[in-house]
């Protein structure tokens, strides 16, 4: 006779690493509200409201604006292989782990990636941007990594993004990170697609992947020589879905539909200014208790992500030992360094329903104990 199944149990966490962060009641709430089809009336005004409030969140008036069923590298993929055919020139900002998978997706649509390197913890140097943007005939975008999780670098765009319209390019900006915890203004920052994820700043579920488009983004989806590479991803195709025509493409997953419809509601309603000074006002008061324990941010001032605090390991301090003890006997989630970072930073998250005076007090008395009690 097999064993039997258990119930689902899952302990209690305090997510304070790079992603996913916390969710509000009301999301779980709203997950759990019954099914109805994917064409019925109801769902289709859900999915225009949804629509509507990322407007709002991405500050665009984008007519092309939804999400992508698929967590958040859905969305990178997408806005790649929509943007990319075979052949053409594209400047790929790397400073980090984001970066890089940029510069491979492009390559895995056809595209020539051209990388523009940066020492991880520091921003792009907008010189070498220029320099690489004129070394090649017609580039057809530029794309950046506006808050690198790897390294906790926020990346300034206004600058690159005209850069890049000047040499006649697209410019893609990854929000994943930064969307509803830090500004991102779409239009103002005349940002040609921009994606992000829900499990971040926004406190949904991982899931969904939030992107817009401007015109003339969609003028370039429209006048490709050849299909986009992904069917999945054919945002030709989703748009028929999400717009007036609602031609039936997939079935949309319609539980993280109206997750992410609550979560916006929250966002909207405590105010996209008032959060953005949540989240730094919550990075200044942790980076403050981090100084007394002898932990330093890696960024330099000015660069620094307020919702991704990437922090340097003090010497002789065992990192993975601190971080098992957080989580194993405080249950309190951080992360890891990455590539050339690996074993020198923690990365810790304080994004959305993270972003609390409570968070941080909790982590920074616990972060104390499991220093001293490490070797």
């Amino acid at each position: 006779m097999s064993e039997p199944i258990h119930p689902l149990f899952v302990p209690q966490r305090l997510l304070l690493g790079p992603g996913p962060s916390q969710v509000h009641p009301r999301v779980l709430q709203a997950m759990s509200t019954p099914l109805v089809g994917h064409l019925d009336p109801v769902f289709l005004h859900i999915m225009d409201e949804v629509s509507g409030m990322l407007r709002q969140v991405f500050r665009t008036g984008n007519r092309l604006t939804l999400p992508i069923s698929g967590t958040g590298s859905a969305g990178m993929e997408a806005a790649i292989a929509n943007m990319v055919e075979p052949g053409d020139p594209v400047i790929v900002g790397v400073n980090g782990v984001f970066g890089q998978r940029l510069a491979e997706t492009v390559r895995r649509c056809g595209g020539e990636a051209v990388e523009v390197s940066a020492e991880w913890g520091q921003p792009l140097n907008p010189s070498e941007v220029r320099q690489a943007l004129s070394s090649v005939t017609r580039p057809k975008a530029l794309v950046v990594v506006h808050a690198e999780t790897s390294t906790g670098v926020l990346q300034p765009l206004e600058e690159l993004s005209q850069m890049a319209h000047s040499w006649g390019a697209l410019f893609i900006a990854d929000t994943v990170t930064s969307l509803g915890g830090t500004p991102v203004e779409v239009d103002r920052w005349e940002i040609d697609v921009a994606y992000s994820g829900t499990q971040k700043c926004l406190s949904c579920p991982p899931g969904l992947a939030p992107i817009t488009l401007s015109d003339r983004a969609v003028e370039a989806l429209h006048a490709r020589r050849a299909k986009v590479q992904s069917w999945y991803l054919d945002l030709s195709m989703i748009e028929r879905y999400w717009g007036e025509e609602r031609v039936y493409h997939h079935t949309a997953p319609i539980s993280m539909c109206y997750a992410i419809h609550e979560a916006l509601r929250l966002v909207l309603e405590e105010g996209l200014e008032a959060r953005w000074a949540r989240h730094r006002a919550m990075s200044d008061l942790l980076l403050g208790g981090l100084e007394s324990l002898g932990v330093l941010p890696l960024p330099d001032e000015g660069y620094r992500l307020p919702m991704l605090n990437a922090v340097r390991v003090p010497e002789g301090v065992n990192e993975a030992a601190v971080r098992s003890t957080l989580l194993n006997e405080f249950g309190i989630e951080i992360g890891a360094g990455l590539g050339p970072l690996k074993g020198k930073v923690w990365r810790i998250g304080l994004m959305g329903e993270s972003a609390t005076r409570a968070s941080v007090v909790r982590l920074l008395d616990g972060l104390m104990q499991a220093m001293a009690g490490v070797d």
